[in-house]
This record gives structure tokens, C-alpha cells and sequence, in this order.
């Protein structure tokens, strides 16, 4: 399917803002390849067992999207970041049932974004989830710009138009996040590890 022009498209988002569900189902197509990109990149650092595949985390995405309802979206951009934001959830609610299901299975993902990846080992989703929450309390905008960047692989001008901010401010934002990302996931698994000796 070709593109959508830009306007054509922001009509779409518009309807689907004013609760037209039509609308949305016009621009899961458009962005289908996008989408497809993501959530394929996402299942490369799963397990090689994972129940999901690449078009069910698409579909499972579509059907929050349907569930959620509609929401303000300013552009293509965003809305492919939101949905990304919807797969990353559902991987993590995966793990998390997983998880449980298993007493403490290995539920890893490779975080590879092929952007700025952080220089990190494979990690642990839920670990990660708790870190990005941690984060989230600290400094909302660079929760947001890490969902963005690293997990909706949108460049550093995409980033700063949908969240309103010039730039320079999302690179010294991302730099900082990851930063912190970093420390964060050191600090608990160090804590877990000790947590584990004294039980």
C-alpha cells in the first residue's frame, strides 16, 4: 500500500481522535510495515520458544489500541511510537506471566535498537520495566524519550517533535537516561543477587 500523504493521514488521526473506529482500522495498513519492523526486532532478543510471533504482537498491539481508545496523536511518528510503547507492554506482561507461571524462568530480551543502543548486556525485561518505572518517577521526560529512542527507534528530531522539546535537549535527555538506565540495572541486580544469599 502507498504511503499516505501527510495530511491524509492526520485527517485519519483526527477522525479516529473524534472516536470514528473506522479510522484506525485505515491506519493499521499504512503503518503495517513500520509496525512489522519493530515488533520482529523486538521478538530477535526473545526467547527462541516465545508464543508470540511477529504479527500476533501487531495484532495483540491493535487490539490495546481498540481497547484503549482513542488518544491524542500528533503525527505518523507518534502514533507508531505509541504502538511500539503497546508492543514493549505486552512482552513485558508476557514475561511477567511467564514469570510466574515458571518461579523465576529466564524471560530475557537483547535490547538492540540499532540507533544509539545502550552499551548493555542482554537484559532482563521485567528488570528493565522496574528500571524505566524508576525512572519514570524521577524525570517523566527522559522515561519518555528512552520509549521513543531506544524502543520506538525514533531519531532524535522524531523524539523532540512529538514530545514538544527542542533536540539538544532530547540528545543531553537520552544521554542521561541511559546513563542512569545503566547504573540502575547494576544496582538491582547487585541487590537481587544479595537478596538471594540472605534468604
Amino acid at each position: 500500500m502507498p504511503p499516505l500523504p501527510s495530511q491524509s493521514f492526520s485527517q485519519l488521526l483526527a477522525r479516529w481522535n473524534a472516536g470514528d473506529q473506522q479510522a484506525l482500522e485505515t491506519l493499521m495498513p499504512v503503518v503495517y510495515r513500520e509496525l512489522h519492523a519493530l515488533a520482529h526486532h523486538y521478538l530477535q532478543g526473545e526467547r527462541s520458544d516465545h508464543t508470540l510471533q511477529t504479527t500476533a504482537l501487531i495484532n495483540e498491539a491493535y487490539l490495546r489500541l481498540i481497547e484503549q481508545g482513542p488518544f491524542e496523536t500528533e503525527n505518523r511518528a507518534h502514533f507508531v511510537a505509541i504502538a511500539a510503547t503497546l508492543m514493549r507492554q505486552i512482552l513485558v506482561d508476557y514475561a511477567r506471566s511467564r514469570r510466574a507461571a515458571k518461579r523465576g524462568a529466564d524471560c530475557t530480551v537483547r535490547l538492540n535498537d540499532g540507533v544509539e543502543a545502550m552499551q548493555t548486556p542482554d537484559m532482563e525485561v521485567l528488570a528493565l520495566d522496574d528500571a524505566l518505572k524508576k525512572l519514570a518517577e524521577r524525570d517523566a521526560q527522559q522515561s519518555r524519550i528512552v520509549e521513543l529512542r531506544y524502543f520506538a527507534g525514533l531519531t532524535v528530531e522524531e523524539t523532540a517533535a512529538v514530545l514538544d522539546i527542542s533536540p539538544a535537549t532530547v540528545k543531553r535527555d537520552w544521554s542521561m537516561a541511559r546513563a542512569w538506565l545503566s547504573r540502575q540495572m547494576k544496582r538491582d541486580e547487585s541487590g537481587n543477587k544479595s537478596g538471594m544469599g540472605k534468604n
